[in-house]
């Protein structure tokens, strides 16, 4: 067996994968639409835009998805945030595109994004109207899912304003329902902030759930949404996923090093990346922070098991968690201010058993393997950074 013994080598292979997986299976009946085994991936006008949105910056947003390199590394949804539709509906009822910034309608803009590779998403509201006062989808539930399938959408991003004062428990099924009446896959993504617990119950009826308020472009916000999220760890998997808020790389807001950290987090968490800068006019320092490959392999695992905070000493933290094929995910986070500093992980607070002898550790920021590591693994970690490593058995 080389380095390892029989009894670690059996430990490491069969028990503690199983207690990873046992510990991340409070999960209700998971809701199941074909859609989901990964954590969603593409990206959301909401961040940069705001309301400032049109079919052009649209378009221009998905051939920016194909030409820069997202599309290809998995970023395919094209999601529409508020402020899309009329102030009211028509004569009907029927939700309509606003007609001074989506004249060409929402159906030949699905078309435009699905000659592309692509998919788009669309808003809307479990209340009588959106956040921004543009129709809800309260008590319409059925016609607008049939509306939206019509119109060859891919995605809902379902929110919470404005609502009845009913839990969000009664009135996010009956939109379930309707998206699985249409017979089209749509992506259901809750968005009721976190307020009621969502990950407790809402894997029976969506793909991903809002843990948290809306995030902001600084550091406070990126991190306290990690740590909100953190607390529902157990609570993910294929299916259905936790949602700390859309990404903020590339907006300004935080340095390189802070927005690492922001990536690393999201994807060990498995996380949606949904990416919420401009990309028509993205930086390369965002570009590649976004297109790394190997961090987006984490999160896109096929274990599918959400890796968690495992240890905190100060602002020194270790988070990690099991992958696919015997390997586990380490992230050594510097959350202080000022200075680098050395961060130790020692096998029993990763999961893999003292006696599992040495790993083969991938650093996957510098895109390298290192030498073997036994017992432990330890990196210096800048100020307000990451240290980001898959760790795999020796041979």
């Amino acid at each position: 067996m080389d380095r390892f013994s029989q009894p670690a080598l059996f430990f490491f292979l069969l028990v503690l994968p199983t207690l990873w997986i046992i510990s991340s299976n409070r999960r209700a009946s998971a809701f199941r639409n074909g859609l989901g085994d990964t954590p969603p991936m593409g990206w959301n006008s909401w961040n940069h835009f705001g309301c400032n949105i049109n079919e052009g910056v649209i378009r221009e947003t998905a051939d920016a998805m194909v030409s820069k390199g997202l599309a290809k590394l998995g970023y395919t949804y094209v999601n529409i945030d508020d402020c899309w539709a009329e102030m009211s509906r028509d004569r009907k009822g029927f939700l309509q595109a606003r007609s001074s910034t989506f004249p060409s309608g929402i159906k030949a803009l699905s078309d435009y994004v699905h000659a592309k590779g692509l998919k788009l998403g669309i808003y809307s509201d479990a209340g009588y109207q959106t956040c921004q006062g543009q129709p809800g989808s309260l008590g319409n539930e059925y016609k607008d899912a049939a509306t939206f399938a019509s119109w060859g959408v891919d995605y809902l991003k379902y929110d919470n304003c404005h609502n009845d004062g009913t839990k969000p428990e009664v009135r996010y099924p009956i939109m379930s329902k309707a998206l699985l009446s249409t017979n089209r896959p749509i992506f259901y993504s809750l968005c009721e902030w976190g307020e009621d617990n969502p990950a407790t119950w809402a894997s029976s009826m969506g793909n991903s759930w809002r843990t948290t308020g809306d995030i902001t472009d600084d550091w406070s916000s990126m991190i306290s949404r990690a740590d909100q999220n953190n607390a529902w760890s157990s609570y993910a998997g294929p299916g259905g996923w936790n949602d700390p808020d859309m990404l903020e790389i590339g907006n300004g807001g935080m340095t390189a090093e802070e927005y690492r950290s922001h990536f690393s987090i999201w994807a060990i968490m498995k996380a949606p990346l949904l990416i919420g800068c401009d990309v028509r006019s993205i930086g390369n320092d965002a570009l590649a922070i976004l297109s790394n490959a190997e961090v987006i392999a984490v999160n896109q695992d096929s274990l599918g098991v959400q890796g968690k905070k495992v240890k905190k000493t100060g602002e020194l933290e270790v988070w990690a968690g099991p992958l696919s094929g015997e390997r586990v995910v380490v992230v050594l986070w510097n959350r202080g201010l000022t200075s680098s500093a050395s961060i130790t992980a020692d096998w029993d607070d990763i999961g893999v058993s003292p006696s599992a002898a040495c790993m083969q550790p991938r650093d996957l920021w510098q895109k390298q393997d290192l030498p073997p590591v036994c017992g432990s693994l330890s990196a210096d970690v800048s100020s307000h950074g990451v240290r980001m490593f898959v760790l795999d058995r020796t041979s």
